[in-house]
């Protein structure tokens, strides 16, 4: 009697910790991401007013970056087609952050405690992030076509023009710009 009751607090303890962090369900719908994920409007909200990135990029450069998964990171690389070996880098969490440009972040904005796997953080990273870009490489930060470019190769890259030869990116780019753009129309509509 007592294993069965330890094991059903553990299953279900085990299923409350999983809610809290899947992805929303409906990834396509802006308003239904903030319906489901309590929270995260306001979080998305605070990193605008703080950094002035549109909530639409910021959301739509998430969404391709993660899928709003908060433990993502990129498929480990196979030896002999079978075992798992390194991950080809240090990208992790909601903004797919590398491990040096997380530890920028957090330098320059004074946020030692900031994990990738928080919301919260990640879209305040993206909004300093894209802040970046527009100081650094004039990208205005409703551009989401090309902060995400400056997003995925770095602001060297982009400046280098990296990208140029990539056309399998520039076609990822004008995904994240739909979206912002779909992501914005429907922002217009569930704010109320």
């Amino acid at each position: 009697m007592r294993n069965t009751f330890l094991l059903t607090l553990l299953g279900a303890s085990l299923a409350l910790g999983g809610c809290a962090t899947t992805p929303p369900s409906n990834t396509g719908n802006i308003c239904s991401i903030f319906d489901q994920k309590n929270g995260w409007y306001n979080d998305a909200k605070d990193a605008n007013a703080k950094w002035g990135t549109p909530i639409h990029v910021m959301m739509a450069i998430i969404k391709q970056e993660s899928h709003f998964r908060h433990d993502a990171q990129p498929a480990r690389k196979k030896i002999l087609w079978v075992i798992p070996g390194k991950r080809p880098s240090s990208a992790y969490g909601y903004p797919q952050a590398l491990d040096g440009t997380w530890a920028a972040y957090k330098k320059d904005t004074n946020s030692f405690f900031a994990d990738r796997d928080d919301f919260a953080d990640s879209v305040d990273f993206v909004g300093w992030y894209t802040d970046n870009s527009q100081r650094k490489l004039g990208i205005s930060k409703w551009d989401a076509y090309n902060q995400y470019l400056a997003y995925h190769e770095g602001q060297g890259g982009y400046a280098r023009g990296s990208y140029h030869k990539k056309g399998w990116l520039k076609t990822v780019a004008k995904k994240v710009d739909s979206t912002a753009r779909t992501y914005g129309a429907q922002l217009r509509q569930c704010r109320g």
